[in-house]
Protein backbone atom coordinates (compact mmCIF):
# COMPACT_ATOMS: atom_id res chain seq x y z
CA UNK A 1 0.00 0.00 0.00
CA UNK A 2 1.46 3.34 -1.03
CA UNK A 3 1.46 6.18 1.44
CA UNK A 4 1.44 9.87 0.60
CA UNK A 5 2.51 12.66 2.96
CA UNK A 6 -0.33 14.69 4.40
CA UNK A 7 -1.39 17.36 1.94
CA UNK A 8 -4.93 18.15 3.00
CA UNK A 9 -6.21 19.19 6.38
CA UNK A 10 -8.82 16.91 8.00
CA UNK A 11 -12.30 17.75 6.77
CA UNK A 12 -14.75 19.50 9.05
CA UNK A 13 -18.00 18.57 7.36
CA UNK A 14 -21.05 20.78 7.48
CA UNK A 15 -23.03 18.09 9.28
CA UNK A 16 -20.86 17.83 12.41
CA UNK A 17 -21.87 15.33 15.03
CA UNK A 18 -23.84 16.44 18.06
CA UNK A 19 -20.59 16.52 20.04
CA UNK A 20 -18.95 18.75 17.44
CA UNK A 21 -16.13 16.33 16.66
CA UNK A 22 -14.39 16.66 13.29
CA UNK A 23 -15.13 14.06 10.65
CA UNK A 24 -12.21 12.73 8.64
CA UNK A 25 -12.06 11.25 5.15
CA UNK A 26 -11.74 7.43 5.05
CA UNK A 27 -8.14 7.58 3.86
CA UNK A 28 -6.92 9.77 6.73
CA UNK A 29 -4.66 8.39 9.46
CA UNK A 30 -3.27 10.17 12.50
CA UNK A 31 -1.25 8.66 15.33
CA UNK A 32 0.47 9.90 18.47
CA UNK A 33 3.70 8.17 19.47
CA UNK A 34 4.38 8.28 23.22
CA UNK A 35 7.78 7.31 24.63
CA UNK A 36 7.55 5.37 27.89
CA UNK A 37 10.89 5.81 29.64
CA UNK A 38 10.18 3.25 32.35
CA UNK A 39 8.78 0.55 30.06
CA UNK A 40 11.21 0.66 27.11
CA UNK A 41 8.20 1.00 24.82
CA UNK A 42 6.34 3.41 22.58
CA UNK A 43 2.54 3.59 22.83
CA UNK A 44 0.88 4.21 19.47
CA UNK A 45 -2.42 6.06 19.89
CA UNK A 46 -5.00 6.26 17.10
CA UNK A 47 -6.22 9.89 17.14
CA UNK A 48 -9.00 9.30 14.60
CA UNK A 49 -10.71 6.60 16.64
CA UNK A 50 -9.28 7.73 20.01
CA UNK A 51 -7.92 4.39 21.15
CA UNK A 52 -4.60 2.69 21.70
CA UNK A 53 -3.46 1.12 18.44
CA UNK A 54 -0.51 -0.92 19.75
CA UNK A 55 2.62 -0.91 21.91
CA UNK A 56 6.06 -1.13 20.31
CA UNK A 57 9.17 -2.45 22.03
CA UNK A 58 12.12 -0.11 21.43
CA UNK A 59 15.49 0.40 23.12
CA UNK A 60 16.25 1.04 26.76
CA UNK A 61 14.85 4.21 28.33
CA UNK A 62 13.27 5.96 25.32
CA UNK A 63 13.21 9.74 25.70
CA UNK A 64 13.13 12.11 22.73
CA UNK A 65 10.75 11.51 19.81
CA UNK A 66 10.19 13.37 16.54
CA UNK A 67 8.16 12.81 13.38
CA UNK A 68 9.63 13.25 9.91
CA UNK A 69 8.20 16.27 8.07
CA UNK A 70 8.57 14.54 4.70
CA UNK A 71 8.29 10.77 5.24
CA UNK A 72 5.94 8.56 7.21
CA UNK A 73 8.57 7.86 9.84
CA UNK A 74 8.96 8.57 13.53
CA UNK A 75 12.32 8.64 15.35
CA UNK A 76 12.75 7.54 18.96
CA UNK A 77 15.91 8.20 20.97
CA UNK A 78 16.78 5.41 23.42
CA UNK A 79 19.11 6.67 26.16
CA UNK A 80 20.38 3.16 26.85
CA UNK A 81 22.14 1.88 29.99
CA UNK A 82 23.88 4.29 32.36
CA UNK A 83 27.36 3.41 31.14
CA UNK A 84 26.55 2.16 27.67
CA UNK A 85 25.53 3.45 24.28
CA UNK A 86 22.05 4.38 23.20
CA UNK A 87 20.26 4.03 19.89
CA UNK A 88 17.70 5.53 17.54
CA UNK A 89 14.60 3.49 16.66
CA UNK A 90 13.00 4.29 13.29
CA UNK A 91 9.25 3.56 13.25
CA UNK A 92 7.42 2.99 9.97
CA UNK A 93 4.18 4.94 10.52
CA UNK A 94 2.39 3.08 7.71
CA UNK A 95 2.86 -0.30 9.40
CA UNK A 96 3.45 1.02 12.93
CA UNK A 97 6.46 -1.17 13.52
CA UNK A 98 10.15 -0.57 14.19
CA UNK A 99 11.79 -0.65 10.76
CA UNK A 100 15.42 -0.11 11.76
CA UNK A 101 17.75 0.81 14.63
CA UNK A 102 20.72 3.17 14.39
CA UNK A 103 23.56 2.95 16.91
CA UNK A 104 24.35 6.12 18.85
CA UNK A 105 26.76 7.13 21.62
CA UNK A 106 26.38 7.38 25.41
CA UNK A 107 23.11 8.64 26.89
CA UNK A 108 21.43 10.35 23.93
CA UNK A 109 18.30 12.24 24.94
CA UNK A 110 16.83 14.34 22.15
CA UNK A 111 16.48 14.44 18.36
CA UNK A 112 15.68 17.32 16.04
CA UNK A 113 15.02 16.89 12.32
CA UNK A 114 15.89 19.27 9.49
CA UNK A 115 13.02 20.90 7.65
CA UNK A 116 13.66 18.79 4.53
CA UNK A 117 13.61 15.60 6.60
CA UNK A 118 17.06 14.50 5.42
CA UNK A 119 19.12 14.93 8.60
CA UNK A 120 18.63 14.28 12.29
CA UNK A 121 20.67 15.76 15.15
CA UNK A 122 21.01 13.86 18.43
CA UNK A 123 22.67 15.21 21.57
CA UNK A 124 24.70 12.48 23.31
CA UNK A 125 24.80 13.57 26.94
CA UNK A 126 27.24 10.89 28.12
CA UNK A 127 29.69 11.47 25.25
CA UNK A 128 29.66 15.28 25.10
CA UNK A 129 28.88 15.04 21.39
CA UNK A 130 26.16 15.55 18.79
CA UNK A 131 25.49 12.85 16.20
CA UNK A 132 24.50 13.86 12.68
CA UNK A 133 22.22 11.20 11.18
CA UNK A 134 21.45 10.66 7.51
CA UNK A 135 17.77 9.75 7.86
CA UNK A 136 17.47 8.56 4.27
CA UNK A 137 20.40 6.12 4.51
CA UNK A 138 19.74 5.41 8.20
CA UNK A 139 23.29 5.92 9.41
CA UNK A 140 25.46 8.33 11.37
CA UNK A 141 27.53 10.55 9.09
CA UNK A 142 29.27 12.82 11.59
CA UNK A 143 30.02 13.51 15.25
CA UNK A 144 30.64 16.98 16.69
CA UNK A 145 32.30 17.51 20.08
CA UNK A 146 30.42 20.08 22.18
CA UNK A 147 30.18 20.97 25.88
CA UNK A 148 29.59 18.84 28.93
CA UNK A 149 26.39 16.73 29.01
CA UNK A 150 24.50 18.20 26.05
CA UNK A 151 20.79 17.57 26.43
CA UNK A 152 19.37 19.12 23.31
CA UNK A 153 20.47 20.03 19.78
CA UNK A 154 18.12 22.14 17.65
CA UNK A 155 18.57 22.96 14.00
CA UNK A 156 17.54 26.40 12.71
CA UNK A 157 14.77 26.56 10.08
CA UNK A 158 17.30 27.66 7.43
CA UNK A 159 19.57 24.72 8.33
CA UNK A 160 22.60 26.96 8.91
CA UNK A 161 22.88 26.88 12.72
CA UNK A 162 22.69 24.10 15.29
CA UNK A 163 22.08 25.22 18.88
CA UNK A 164 23.28 22.82 21.59
CA UNK A 165 22.50 23.21 25.29
CA UNK A 166 25.25 21.82 27.53
CA UNK A 167 23.51 21.13 30.82
CA UNK A 168 26.47 20.21 33.03
CA UNK A 169 28.77 22.66 31.30
CA UNK A 170 26.38 25.57 31.84
CA UNK A 171 27.00 26.70 28.28
CA UNK A 172 25.58 26.90 24.78
CA UNK A 173 27.44 25.69 21.68
CA UNK A 174 26.58 27.06 18.24
CA UNK A 175 27.55 24.53 15.57
CA UNK A 176 27.97 24.98 11.84
CA UNK A 177 25.97 21.94 10.66
CA UNK A 178 27.51 21.94 7.18
CA UNK A 179 31.14 21.99 8.32
CA UNK A 180 30.22 19.98 11.46
CA UNK A 181 32.27 22.11 13.80
CA UNK A 182 31.61 24.48 16.69
CA UNK A 183 31.39 28.16 15.68
CA UNK A 184 30.92 29.73 19.10
CA UNK A 185 30.45 28.88 22.78
CA UNK A 186 28.64 31.02 25.37
CA UNK A 187 28.99 30.31 29.08
CA UNK A 188 26.97 31.67 32.00
CA UNK A 189 23.83 29.59 31.45
CA UNK A 190 23.66 27.16 34.42
CA UNK A 191 21.96 23.87 33.55
CA UNK A 192 21.16 25.01 30.02
CA UNK A 193 18.07 23.05 29.08
CA UNK A 194 15.48 24.00 26.48
CA UNK A 195 16.00 26.15 23.39
CA UNK A 196 13.90 27.70 20.64
CA UNK A 197 14.95 29.36 17.39
CA UNK A 198 12.97 32.10 15.68
CA UNK A 199 11.25 31.24 12.38
CA UNK A 200 13.63 33.55 10.48
CA UNK A 201 16.66 31.80 12.08
CA UNK A 202 17.97 35.12 13.44
CA UNK A 203 17.97 34.35 17.19
CA UNK A 204 17.98 31.51 19.67
CA UNK A 205 16.67 31.63 23.23
CA UNK A 206 17.98 29.18 25.83
CA UNK A 207 16.51 28.35 29.25
CA UNK A 208 19.12 28.41 32.04
CA UNK A 209 17.19 26.14 34.39
CA UNK A 210 19.82 26.20 37.15
CA UNK A 211 19.04 29.86 37.82
CA UNK A 212 16.46 32.41 36.74
CA UNK A 213 17.49 33.58 33.30
CA UNK A 214 17.00 32.99 29.58
CA UNK A 215 19.94 33.59 27.25
CA UNK A 216 19.36 35.33 23.92
CA UNK A 217 21.89 34.58 21.16
CA UNK A 218 22.06 36.18 17.72
CA UNK A 219 22.80 33.58 15.06
CA UNK A 220 25.23 34.28 12.23
CA UNK A 221 23.67 35.55 9.01
CA UNK A 222 26.58 36.09 6.57
CA UNK A 223 24.28 37.48 3.86
CA UNK A 224 22.77 40.16 6.08
CA UNK A 225 23.41 43.80 5.04
CA UNK A 226 24.12 44.46 8.72
CA UNK A 227 27.75 43.50 9.39
CA UNK A 228 27.01 43.03 13.09
CA UNK A 229 24.91 39.99 12.15
CA UNK A 230 27.63 38.20 10.17
CA UNK A 231 28.84 36.33 13.27
CA UNK A 232 27.16 34.67 16.24
CA UNK A 233 26.83 36.95 19.28
CA UNK A 234 25.44 36.81 22.78
CA UNK A 235 22.72 39.43 23.04
CA UNK A 236 21.30 39.33 26.56
CA UNK A 237 20.61 37.40 29.74
CA UNK A 238 16.97 37.96 30.58
CA UNK A 239 15.68 37.66 34.16
CA UNK A 240 12.65 35.39 34.50
CA UNK A 241 11.36 33.16 37.32
CA UNK A 242 13.19 30.44 39.23
CA UNK A 243 14.12 27.24 37.36
CA UNK A 244 13.00 28.05 33.82
CA UNK A 245 12.65 24.57 32.32
CA UNK A 246 10.72 25.02 29.08
CA UNK A 247 10.23 27.62 26.35
CA UNK A 248 7.04 27.81 24.27
CA UNK A 249 7.20 30.04 21.21
CA UNK A 250 4.24 31.51 19.37
CA UNK A 251 4.05 30.17 15.81
CA UNK A 252 4.68 33.68 14.50
CA UNK A 253 7.85 33.93 16.66
CA UNK A 254 6.82 37.20 18.28
CA UNK A 255 6.77 36.02 21.88
CA UNK A 256 8.17 33.23 24.04
CA UNK A 257 6.58 31.92 27.22
CA UNK A 258 8.88 30.54 29.90
CA UNK A 259 7.74 27.83 32.32
CA UNK A 260 9.32 28.76 35.67
CA UNK A 261 9.06 25.44 37.51
CA UNK A 262 9.99 26.62 41.00
CA UNK A 263 8.18 29.95 40.83
CA UNK A 264 4.82 28.49 39.76
CA UNK A 265 4.74 31.10 37.02
CA UNK A 266 5.24 31.86 33.34
CA UNK A 267 7.27 34.76 31.99
CA UNK A 268 6.59 36.45 28.67
CA UNK A 269 9.49 37.52 26.42
CA UNK A 270 9.14 39.83 23.41
CA UNK A 271 11.60 38.32 20.94
CA UNK A 272 12.09 41.45 18.85
CA UNK A 273 13.26 43.61 21.75
CA UNK A 274 14.60 40.95 24.16
CA UNK A 275 12.36 42.31 26.89
CA UNK A 276 10.54 40.41 29.63
CA UNK A 277 6.98 41.67 29.70
CA UNK A 278 5.97 40.21 33.02
CA UNK A 279 5.38 37.07 35.04
CA UNK A 280 2.02 35.43 35.76
CA UNK A 281 1.19 32.91 38.47
CA UNK A 282 -0.20 29.65 37.13
CA UNK A 283 -0.53 26.20 38.72
CA UNK A 284 1.97 24.27 40.80
CA UNK A 285 5.26 23.64 38.98
CA UNK A 286 4.60 24.41 35.31
CA UNK A 287 6.71 21.93 33.34
CA UNK A 288 5.72 22.40 29.72
CA UNK A 289 3.61 24.64 27.52
CA UNK A 290 2.40 24.96 23.95
CA UNK A 291 0.83 27.80 21.94
CA UNK A 292 -2.22 27.37 19.71
CA UNK A 293 -1.76 27.78 15.96
CA UNK A 294 -3.66 31.09 15.97
CA UNK A 295 -1.29 32.54 18.64
CA UNK A 296 -4.19 33.15 21.04
CA UNK A 297 -3.90 30.54 23.81
CA UNK A 298 -1.03 29.14 25.85
CA UNK A 299 -1.70 25.68 27.30
CA UNK A 300 0.37 24.88 30.41
CA UNK A 301 1.00 21.53 32.08
CA UNK A 302 1.08 22.07 35.86
CA UNK A 303 3.11 19.07 36.97
CA UNK A 304 2.30 19.07 40.68
CA UNK A 305 -1.30 20.24 40.28
CA UNK A 306 -2.28 17.41 37.91
CA UNK A 307 -3.94 19.93 35.64
CA UNK A 308 -3.69 21.79 32.36
CA UNK A 309 -4.20 25.55 32.40
CA UNK A 310 -5.20 27.78 29.50
CA UNK A 311 -3.77 31.31 29.39
CA UNK A 312 -5.33 33.90 27.09
CA UNK A 313 -2.37 35.67 25.47
CA UNK A 314 -4.37 38.67 24.23
CA UNK A 315 -6.16 39.20 27.54
CA UNK A 316 -3.20 38.34 29.77
CA UNK A 317 -5.21 36.09 32.07
CA UNK A 318 -5.75 32.47 33.00
CA UNK A 319 -9.04 30.91 31.98
CA UNK A 320 -10.78 29.20 34.88
CA UNK A 321 -11.06 26.47 35.92
CA UNK A 322 -8.02 24.43 34.81
CA UNK A 323 -8.57 21.00 33.26
CA UNK A 324 -8.00 18.15 35.69
CA UNK A 325 -5.90 15.43 34.07
CA UNK A 326 -3.71 12.49 35.16
CA UNK A 327 -0.81 12.55 37.58
CA UNK A 328 2.23 14.64 36.68
CA UNK A 329 1.34 16.08 33.26
CA UNK A 330 4.44 17.09 31.34
CA UNK A 331 4.94 16.80 27.55
CA UNK A 332 2.19 18.33 25.41
CA UNK A 333 1.22 17.98 21.75
CA UNK A 334 -1.67 19.04 19.54
CA UNK A 335 -3.44 16.89 17.02
CA UNK A 336 -2.75 18.26 13.55
CA UNK A 337 -6.04 20.17 13.38
CA UNK A 338 -5.58 21.56 16.91
CA UNK A 339 -8.88 20.02 18.04
CA UNK A 340 -7.18 17.81 20.64
CA UNK A 341 -4.44 18.51 23.15
CA UNK A 342 -2.49 15.50 24.43
CA UNK A 343 -0.70 15.48 27.78
CA UNK A 344 1.73 12.74 28.85
CA UNK A 345 1.04 12.04 32.53
CA UNK A 346 4.39 10.94 33.94
CA UNK A 347 3.08 9.73 37.30
CA UNK A 348 -0.14 7.95 36.30
CA UNK A 349 1.23 6.39 33.11
CA UNK A 350 -1.43 7.56 30.71
CA UNK A 351 -2.21 10.27 28.18
CA UNK A 352 -4.96 12.81 28.82
CA UNK A 353 -6.94 13.80 25.74
CA UNK A 354 -8.31 17.33 26.09
CA UNK A 355 -10.75 18.96 23.68
CA UNK A 356 -9.40 22.45 23.14
CA UNK A 357 -12.89 23.76 22.39
CA UNK A 358 -16.31 22.28 23.03
CA UNK A 359 -19.88 23.44 23.53
CA UNK A 360 -22.10 23.49 26.58
CA UNK A 361 -25.74 22.45 26.38
CA UNK A 362 -26.77 26.08 25.97
CA UNK A 363 -24.45 26.49 22.97
CA UNK A 364 -21.78 28.50 24.77
CA UNK A 365 -18.13 27.75 23.97
CA UNK A 366 -16.02 25.99 26.58
CA UNK A 367 -12.22 26.17 26.40
CA UNK A 368 -10.55 22.96 27.54
CA UNK A 369 -12.48 19.85 28.59
CA UNK A 370 -11.09 16.41 29.35
CA UNK A 371 -12.53 13.92 26.86
CA UNK A 372 -10.78 10.67 27.71
CA UNK A 373 -7.63 9.03 29.05
CA UNK A 374 -5.62 6.62 26.92
CA UNK A 375 -3.19 4.06 28.36
CA UNK A 376 0.57 4.49 28.13
CA UNK A 377 3.50 2.75 29.81
CA UNK A 378 5.60 3.72 32.80
CA UNK A 379 6.91 7.30 32.89
CA UNK A 380 5.64 8.60 29.54
CA UNK A 381 7.88 11.53 28.65
CA UNK A 382 7.50 12.54 25.01
CA UNK A 383 4.83 12.80 22.30
CA UNK A 384 5.09 13.15 18.52
CA UNK A 385 2.10 13.26 16.16
CA UNK A 386 2.15 12.00 12.58
CA UNK A 387 -0.69 12.22 10.06
CA UNK A 388 -1.04 11.17 6.44
CA UNK A 389 -3.45 9.97 3.77
CA UNK A 390 -3.35 6.42 2.43
CA UNK A 391 -4.00 5.63 -1.20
Amino acid sequence: MAIAPLSLAPLFLAGCTRNHFPQYPPDYREYAYVTNGGSNTVSVLDLVNLRQDRVLQVGQEPTGVAASPTRNEVYVVNAGPANGNGSLSVIDAEKNKVASTIALHKRPYFIDVSRDGKLGYVANSGSNTVSVIDLEKKKEIGVVGVGEAPGLAKISPDGKSLVVTNRDGGSVSIVDPVKMRVRAVYSGCPQATDAVILPDSSKAFIACSGGHQVMSVGLARPDSPNEDEHADRMLALLDVGKSPVHLAMKPDGGEIFVSNFDSDSISEIATGTNEVGGAYLVGAHPANAIVSADNSLLWISDFNADSIGAYSIDDGRLLKPPVRVGGGPDALAFSDDGFLLLAADAHSGDVSVVRTQSYASNGSIRIGTLFTMLPAGQQPNGIAVKSFHVR
